[in-house]
C-alpha cells in the first residue's frame, strides 16, 4: 500500500489546511484517517450535536443529570468519532468509482490509490467493533436503538442513485443519537426525542444543501442526485422553510418535555435553544452564494457552531 512520505501528499482536497492528521498522524495511519475525516471534523460535531440535544432535554425533562449521564455524553463522543469514521469508510468503499470523477472527491483514499478497497473494509469493520463496545454500557433500549441504526447508515451511500433527496437518508442516520442518548438517560424513547429527531433532520437537510452546492456540475455530469440539483435557484427558498422547520420542530419537543415539571425559567432557557439555532442558520441564508463552492463549504462547516448555541441553551436548562 503506497505510504504518504510527507504531510501534504496525500491531502484531501476539502480538508481542513494545516490539520493535525496531515500535521502529527503516523504516514502509515494518515490514510486511513483520512477515509474517517478525522482531517475534516466537522462531521463529527454534526453526528455528536443531535446526541447531546437529546441527552440534555431528557436530563431537564426527569430534573437530574448524573455521573452516568456525564457518560453517555462522553460515550457519545467517542462513538460519534468512530461511527462517523466507519460510515464515512463505508460511504467511500460504495463510492470509489463515483469519487474518482469528482473534483473535490477524487483526492480520497480510495480513488487516489493511497488504501485499496480490502483494507478499508478492514477498518471499517474495527471502528465499528469499538463503537459497539461503548454502545453496550447503556441500557438495553439504547442498545437496541443503537444496533438498529445501522440500516439507515448502510443505506445512505446508494441514495444518491435511486432519489433526489439523499439528505433524507443522511438525516435520518445523523440524527439517531437523538433517540438513542434520550433513551439511553430515560431508559424509554419518548415522543419529545422523536420530535427532536425529526428537527434534527430539517437541519440536516439545511446544511447538507448546501453542501451539496459543492459537487451539482459534476453531479449532474455522472448523473448523481441531491437536493442542491433538485432545487437549483430555489435552494434559498427550500434552505428557508427547512430552518423554521427546525426552529418550530425542537420548539415543540422542548414544549412537550418540559411542560410536565412546570418550571418556567428551565422552558425559557430551553426555548432560546431553537431561537439562537435558528438566528444563526438566518445569517447562513443572508450570506449564501449556491455559485461560490468555498463559501458553501465554509457555511457548512459554521452548522457546528448553530449546533452547539442550542447544546449550549439547552444545557443551561438543567440549571434552575
Amino acid at each position: 500500500m503506497p505510504v504518504d512520505a510527507s504531510p501534504t501528499e496525500g491531502q484531501v482536497a476539502d480538508a481542513v489546511k494545516g490539520n493535525w492528521v496531515d500535521r502529527l498522524a503516523p504516514a502509515a495511519l494518515r490514510p486511513y484517517l483520512r477515509l474517517s475525516r478525522a482531517d475534516r471534523p466537522v462531521g463529527t460535531w454534526l453526528l455528536l450535536l443531535p446526541c447531546w440535544w437529546g441527552l440534555l432535554l431528557a436530563s431537564a425533562a426527569s430534573g437530574r443529570f448524573g455521573l452516568y449521564d456525564a457518560w453517555i455524553a462522553v460515550g457519545c463522543a467517542l462513538g460519534a468519532f468512530l461511527m462517523r469514521g466507519a460510515g464515512c469508510t463505508w460511504n467511500d468503499i460504495t463510492d470509489r468509482h463515483i469519487d474518482g470523477q469528482v473534483a473535490r472527491t477524487r483526492s480520497r483514499p480510495i480513488p487516489s490509490g493511497q488504501v485499496t478497497a480490502r483494507r478499508a473494509s478492514v477498518w471499517m469493520v474495527l471502528q465499528a467493533l469499538l463503537a459497539l463496545g461503548i454502545l453496550l454500557t447503556f441500557n438495553g433500549a439504547a442498545i437496541a436503538l443503537g444496533v438498529l441504526a445501522l440500516l439507515p447508515v448502510a443505506v445512505y451511500p446508494f441514495a444518491k442513485r435511486f432519489t433526489w433527496w439523499p439528505q433524507v437518508f443522511l438525516g435520518l442516520a445523523f440524527n439517531w443519537g437523538a433517540l438513542l442518548a434520550w433513551t439511553a438517560h430515560d431508559g424509554a424513547l419518548g415522543w419529545p426525542a422523536v420530535i427532536l429527531y425529526l428537527a434534527g433532520i430539517a437541519w440536516t437537510l439545511f446544511y447538507d444543501t448546501i453542501y451539496a452546492h459543492q459537487d451539482a456540475e459534476d453531479d449532474a455530469l455522472i448523473g448523481v442526485k441531491s437536493t442542491a440539483r433538485l432545487f437549483g435557484t430555489r435552494s434559498p427558498a427550500w434552505l428557508r422553510s427547512f430552518m423554521v422547520a427546525t426552529v418550530l420542530l425542537m420548539s415543540l419537543a422542548i414544549i412537550l418535555a418540559l411542560i410536565p415539571a412546570g418550571n418556567a425559567l428551565a422552558m425559557a432557557l430551553a426555548l432560546a435553544a431553537p431561537w439562537a439555532m435558528g438566528w444563526h442558520m438566518a445569517w447562513q441564508l443572508g450570506r449564501l452564494d449556491i455559485e461560490n463552492e468555498g463559501l458553501c463549504l465554509r457555511l457548512f462547516r459554521s452548522n457546528r457552531d448553530a449546533g452547539l448555541l442550542a447544546a449550549l441553551f439547552l444545557a443551561m436548562a438543567q440549571l434552575p
